[in-house]
């Protein structure tokens, strides 16, 4: 018998059990890849004693690395928010969301290579797991750089485009930083923010 998790009848242990699992999950996909993260390698990282007992709590792979994939994006939403809890305006807003986002790289490296292992592994990843935050996410940052022009902070062009090359600068630092953990990030960061808010200001 499986716990039904939307059933929301999970009891505490149950649903400890489930986090336990799904943090060995990142963890063994960030180190071997998608394909090699097998059950059992799961269960062996999570001092499991069974992969048996993963089955208990899901239904099969995907099932498992739906909730992987959702408690990266759950987890990143909250490092960044509190970065943008005292903005008082779209361009400290902006700069928060950018600064709050590498530090989320920063400290849950393992969680970056999870996602990215998942995307170049799973053939329907994008489809199934990542489109719909992401497109969320966009529209998020769209609808900041509208707040910020009609507010008179920043210039006028397009606010979907520049949302899109907004989240392929981060998606670039993110592969950067990955492929060199020795990267000054303070100044990374530092020059990143500078260069968004060069491009987006209004003129004076």
């Amino acid at each position: 018998m499986q716990p039904n998790p939307g059933s929301g009848e999970l009891t505490f242990t149950e649903a400890a059990r489930r986090k336990q699992i799904v943090t060995a999950a990142i963890s063994t996909i960030a180190a071997l890849g998608y394909a090699r993260a097998s059950f059992a390698q799961i269960a062996k990282r999570a001092g499991l004693s069974s992969p048996g007992l993963i089955s208990y709590h899901f239904a099969g792979k995907d099932d498992l690395i739906g909730q992987v994939v959702a408690d990266i994006y759950a987890t990143g939403g909250a490092v960044v928010r509190p970065f943008g809890e005292n903005a008082a305006s779209a361009a400290e807003t902006l700069r928060a969301y950018i600064e709050g986002s590498i530090a989320f790289y920063d400290t849950h490296r393992d969680h970056m290579r999870a996602l990215v292992q998942i995307l170049l592994g799973h053939p329907e990843a994008r489809l199934r797991w990542f489109d719909a935050p992401n497109a969320a996410e966009l529209a998020g940052i769209e609808e900041l750089l509208a707040r910020g022009q009609r507010d008179g902070e920043f210039r006028d062009f397009p606010p979907q485009t520049v949302a899109v090359i907004i989240r392929q600068l981060l998606s670039g630092a993110l592969q950067h930083m990955l492929e060199k953990p020795d990267l000054d990030l303070a100044g990374y960061t530092r020059e990143l923010v500078a260069m968004c808010e060069h491009a987006v200001e209004a003129q004076s």
